[in-house]
């Protein structure tokens, strides 16, 4: 799993450093990426482009793996601290999306050569 490891190290990365073409070499053209703000997962490179720039217009989250483990059915679990803040920095009060507080929370990847093809969200890590 070191490749793997790798690939999500590189994509933590790139996230929290806003760097969207970073993270979308990482993804396969069609990927499912769920969508934590308005439920559901958006599809493809342009759509989570513009998910992201809409995220981090209002917000500024933030997520460090704490934790890489692989499912029985070959996915990829990452436990991650989550924290979503406001353009200030500050912690969300009265939010109107789905980014919650600061939590922990599990990050479930499928792959398929060597790229993401589906990210999903599980509120327990």
């Amino acid at each position: 799993m070191t490749n793997e490891s790798e690939l999500i190290t590189r994509l933590y990365a790139c996230f929290n450093a806003r760097d969207i073409d970073g993270v979308l070499a990482a993804l396969a053209d069609d990927v499912a990426w769920a969508n934590g703000m308005e439920g559901g997962h958006v599809h493809g490179h342009a759509e989570l482009r513009d998910y992201w720039t809409r995220q981090w217009a209002v917000v500024s989250p933030h997520v460090e793996p704490l934790a890489v483990t692989r499912a029985e059915d070959g996915s990829i679990v990452v436990e991650v601290r989550q924290s979503v803040r406001d353009l200030d920095g500050n912690p969300l009060i009265d939010q109107q999306h789905g980014l919650l507080r600061d939590k922990i929370v599990g990050h479930v990847f499928h792959l398929r050569d060597g790229k993401i093809v589906r990210f999903d969200i599980r509120d327990e890590a």
